[in-house]
């Protein structure tokens, strides 16, 4: 009994036996009181007969008289005598003169027993307890149909519950199977109890998360693709043409060198993508001066922002402290620049702000509707919405990686954006050294609203 339906009809059915057989039992207690009560009932019917038949008797009958039928027993006895023969509640009715009824018993045998007194004397009419097998025999038969009728019916109940629970336990099983081997998977409908409802709830958004990372993933190797075609089309059609005398080696050098620089970035996003999934990068934090490494960012974007027609600028508030791995701010840097760079348009500005724990890197491109806000960070999102618009000169990671690497650094990163109004990223760093350790994971941020 390894399924599930199994488990459940067992112990739906086992529970209704255990239910159907004690009510049995307590019902058969009390049919079997209630028998014996109306047996004593209709036993001092005849008591209060046999009573009023000795006050108008015309000679007193004789005492120590016993009379006995197949059925029942009768004494006409002293109250002494009655007082040996009933038991100690009975007697001390018959004492106090008082009509008494119960059970008695007599060498091996038990009576039921009704006494009354009558002119002082005790009439005892006694009946043999086993004679009640008769009235009860019906009640048996009632009982054992009644008994059968109950489990026949608690185990088609058993039945089309366990039935009922496990179907829809079965159809995310057999959906999970499905979405494992590739097959795409309509929603589930949810329904049943609660439990699975939120079992069925739960396949779903697993299945559109996974439908949403795999239309991620198929993005960013077309992405790859194209970045790695353009390149090395450009590095093989230069090299046949310097092969060729066509064009002067210093211009080849040059587009040899862009073009590598392209795939050494690439190269770069790939290695930073394989980190951030298994969340080993490493960080050696120490102490930095943030506009030291600002100036560094924007020399080294210089030639790309004046390529774009782009100004790049940067302001710092002297010394910039903070607790921070210096390579890692620069490469954090330099993703906020380059996503700058990407979307703001010919003659606007890009700049760099640095003050003590706090990195901000502002643009005055179109901004991001607050939808874009609250995903901006997300693998592949912007780069999606917005690579048609700004320069390809990225994969669509910066910004996920930028965030991996803040936390990794024990910071924090948020944006504040409007449409039409730029937008800024910016980067909070620890200050102090019990900031988080190296190694360690600071809980995940979430976009700033503007």
């Amino acid at each position: 009994m390894t399924s599930l339906r199994a488990r459940l009809f067992g112990a739906i059915g086992l529970a209704v036996i255990v239910a159907v057989s004690l009510s049995l039992v307590a019902g058969a207690v009390l049919v079997r009181r209630s028998v014996q009560h109306e047996a004593l009932i209709s036993l001092g019917r005849q008591a209060d007969l046999l009573a009023k038949q000795q006050r108008e008797a015309p000679a007193p009958a004789v005492l120590g008289q016993f009379l006995a039928t197949q059925e029942e027993r009768l004494a006409l006895l002293t109250v002494d005598q009655a007082e040996l023969l009933l038991p100690p509640s009975g007697a001390a009715k018959v004492r106090a003169g008082r009509p008494a009824s119960g059970t008695v018993r007599v060498g091996t045998k038990s009576f039921l027993y009704q006494a009354r007194i009558v002119n002082g004397k005790a009439v005892v009419l006694m009946r043999a307890s086993g004679l009640q097998a008769s009235d009860w025999s019906p009640y048996e038969v009632a009982f054992l149909v009644a008994g059968l009728v109950g489990l026949v019916l608690a185990a088609l109940g058993a039945f089309v519950l366990a039935r009922a629970i496990s179907r829809p336990i079965q159809r995310v099983a057999s959906a999970s199977r499905a979405l494992a081997v590739g097959e795409d998977h309509g929603p589930l409908e949810p329904e049943g109890p609660d439990e699975v409802v939120a079992l069925a709830e739960a396949f779903n958004y697993m299945s559109e998360e996974l439908a949403r990372a795999r239309d991620a993933e198929r993005t960013f190797l077309l992405s790859v693709s194209h970045e790695l075609k353009t390149p090395l089309t450009a590095i093989s059609g230069h090299a046949e043409a310097l092969g060729d005398g066509v064009v002067p080696p210093g211009r080849v050098a040059e587009v040899i060198l862009r073009e590598a620089k392209r795939l050494e970035r690439l190269v770069r996003d790939l290695l930073d993508l394989a980190r951030l999934d298994a969340h080993v990068f490493g960080v050696h934090p120490q102490h930095v001066d943030l506009a030291e490494l600002a100036d560094e960012a924007v020399v080294r974007f210089e030639p790309s922002a004046r390529a774009f027609g782009v100004g790049l600028t940067a302001a710092a508030r002297r010394p910039a402290a903070a607790v921070a791995d210096p390579d890692r701010v620069l490469q954090v840097l330099s993703n906020l620049i380059e996503n700058a760079l990407r979307i703001t348009p010919q003659g606007g500005t890009v700049s760099v702000h640095a003050e003590p724990g706090t990195l901000a890197v502002a643009d005055t491109g179109p901004g991001l509707a607050e939808e874009d806000v609250l995903r901006a960070f997300e693998r592949f999102y912007l780069y999606e919405r917005s690579g048609s618009e700004g320069r390809a000169v990225g994969t669509g990671l910066g910004l996920a990686i930028v965030r991996e690497l803040t936390e990794a650094m024990g910071g924090t990163v948020g944006v504040e954006s409007r449409p039409g109004t730029g937008t800024t990223f910016t980067v909070f760093l620890p200050r102090e050294e019990s900031a988080t350790p190296a190694g360690r994971r600071a809980p995940r941020s979430r976009a700033l609203r503007a």
